[in-house]
């Protein structure tokens, strides 16, 4: 329970590798704002399975690219569960074409969905994690943001974009008691592969040397290990949860 006494909040976290970090979060003692932009009652569940846990933890609807509903969010979150210190930036979208096909309205909508949800978020709780002397924040990015992939400029740049912001922003804070890094997922078990033929998951497990795609869990245990005391010397760092695919 080595987060005991902690309140983190994870965007989009009412499924896949979200859902995985605010639950494993709770498990190692936080309490855990969830947040969701849609599906509430996907969020709820994963509210239940954290009370379960004996932790505290509420549901918050917000569009994180929206800065003013991200703001209204934290401030019921605080109110309900105190000083939010550990912030998993994890909500993200795609809208897959090739460059060429890629209309301005999908460009922006990953854009701002990625990094202007980080912005709005962090911008946010920086100041009372600087205040308190201790903070910690995680970035959701991708093996696509580090090595491309047909299809997804604007997810690359807008993942690529997040590991830039990581590693400046570690810079700024450091001395400061803040902890900035990522963690970089490779192909994972969630509702985004879920839609991808079997065809080319077979060839993603083949270019894998674990020869398998990941687990939500497993990219949620690198997120808790950055967010524990264990990791208080470790910033700026992108860790690749990838299963050897990119080194």
């Amino acid at each position: 329970m080595e987060l005991q006494g902690k309140v983190s909040l994870v965007s989009g976290s009412s499924r896949g590798i979200g859902r995985a970090t605010a639950v494993m979060l709770a498990e190692h003692g936080s309490d855990v704002a969830v947040n969701y932009v849609s599906n509430e009652a996907a969020a709820q569940q994963v509210v239940q399975e954290i009370h379960k846990l004996g932790r505290r933890a509420i549901a918050c609807k917000a569009d994180v690219s929206k800065r003013e509903e991200c703001w209204a969010m934290v401030e019921r979150a605080q109110e309900e569960l105190g000083p939010i210190q550990i912030l998993v930036n994890n909500a993200g979208i795609t809208r897959d074409r090739s460059f060429l096909k890629l209309s301005p309205e999908n460009w922006r909508e990953v854009i701002v969905t990625h990094l202007d949800g980080a912005f709005n978020l962090t911008g946010k709780l920086l100041p009372n994690m600087i205040e308190s002397k201790w903070g910690r924040v995680i970035n959701i990015t991708s093996i696509v943001g580090q090595v491309g992939n047909f299809g997804q400029t604007n997810y690359a740049v807008a993942k690529g974009g997040l590991m830039a912001f990581t590693k400046t922003l570690a810079k700024e804070v450091a001395h400061k008691g803040v902890t900035v890094n990522a963690v970089s997922p490779g192909f994972i078990e969630t509702d985004m592969t879920a839609g991808v033929p079997p065809n080319v998951l077979d060839s993603v497990k083949q270019l894998t040397p674990v020869g398998r795609l990941g687990r939500p869990e497993e990219v949620a245990a690198a997120v808790c290990f950055l967010a524990s005391p264990k990791a208080s010397f470790i910033t700026g760092t992108i860790i690749n949860v990838n299963g050897g695919m990119y080194m």
